[in-house]
């Protein structure tokens, strides 16, 4: 079968496309006819040998695909020709890849493959960010940092899904506000100065926080008494540091939201959320913003556009 590698550790630019062995399904394991695979950051990563998962080379990278199920246990309830979507971990760059059944999940009618294979770890993140971690409730309103982006789309979304009344996104030019719009944000304001046009709005209740950097002590300032500021990553670079006595005056948290680390060792955790969001798949309230497609063959492509941030929307490969 067809299928990226990456064989060096030389960035975007050195992966090859070649053929390979079929993956084989294993104990508990489905194997599935890949439609799509989303592309995300961790693997323009693991071009460089920077992420945390270090596999012996070479190796096909891709961890999420949505696609057609081959073959799969008698006991995961999915049958050959089922319209799936899964977290194949490793291996989703390629025409067939092997998934665990835990993590395999039929798509509903009506969702395409695009979606199904932008899907699970966005969402997911949202999902724990602001369900689990930050006790969202009914009526509160959210603030979205980095609003366009994956983790981003899918906050501003999730947070309408399950309840908030209003959604504030934070970007950083006027496109890419308008994107957030698009997204189902209520309004967005610029990244410059955002903390008065907020606080002038009433402050936020939740603020889900994927950017960090300089941002992080003005997004404290913004949130009303016994407001949640979420801390999923620091794509702006800096990891910021907490003067605790704000949390004490207005009674703030700062929680910490690792997704990975906390579902991927609890089994059965994903497809609890999963089933809480799957009914909001089906009715188009959580809709992933599908960006660039690119065949196998433009591999480096697709992972060059995610390395120069020139991505909006998920980057996706359609073997």
């Amino acid at each position: 079968m067809k299928a990226v590698q990456i064989t060096t550790l030389d960035g975007p630019d050195a992966i090859t496309v070649g053929h390979v062995p079929a993956p084989v399904a294993g104990d508990g394991q489905v194997l599935i006819d890949v439609r799509a695979a989303g592309v995300a950051f961790p693997e323009v990563l693991q071009t460089r040998g920077e992420y945390q998962i270090k596999p012996d080379l070479p190796f096909v990278p891709g961890a999420e695909v949505a696609g057609d199920v081959i073959s799969a246990p008698e006991s995961s309830g999915l049958s050959p020709g089922d319209r799936v979507c899964a977290l194949t971990m490793l291996g989703g760059f390629a025409e067939q890849a092997v998934a665990d059944a835990q993590v395999t999940f039929a798509l509903p009618d009506g969702v395409e493959y695009e979606a199904g294979a932008s899907f699970l770890f966005n969402y997911c993140t949202a999902y724990f960010a602001l369900v689990e971690r930050g006790r969202l409730s009914a009526g509160e309103t959210v603030l979205v940092h980095g609003a366009a982006g994956g983790v981003g789309t899918a906050s501003i979304q999730m947070a309408k899904a399950f309840g908030a009344a209003r959604v504030i996104a934070v970007t950083s030019t006027d496109q890419k506000g308008d994107i957030a719009v698009q997204a189902g944000a209520d309004e967005y304001v610029l990244a410059e100065g955002f903390k008065d046009e907020v606080k002038s709005a009433g402050g936020a209740d939740v603020i889900v926080d994927p950017v960090g950097g300089d941002r992080f002590t003005d997004s404290l300032r913004s949130l009303k008494e016994a407001g949640r500021l979420l801390v999923i990553g620091f794509t702006g670079g800096e990891i910021p540091t907490v003067k605790v006595n704000r949390l004490l005056l207005n009674n703030i948290e700062v929680v910490g939201v690792g997704w990975g680390a906390y579902a991927l060792s609890r089994p059965g955790h994903i497809a609890t959320e999963w089933q809480a969001m799957k009914p909001h798949l089906a009715s188009g309230a959580l809709r992933p913003v599908v960006g660039p497609r690119f065949a196998l063959d433009d591999g480096a492509e697709a992972l060059r556009t995610i390395d120069q941030r020139r991505a909006t929307g998920k980057v996706l490969l359609t073997p």
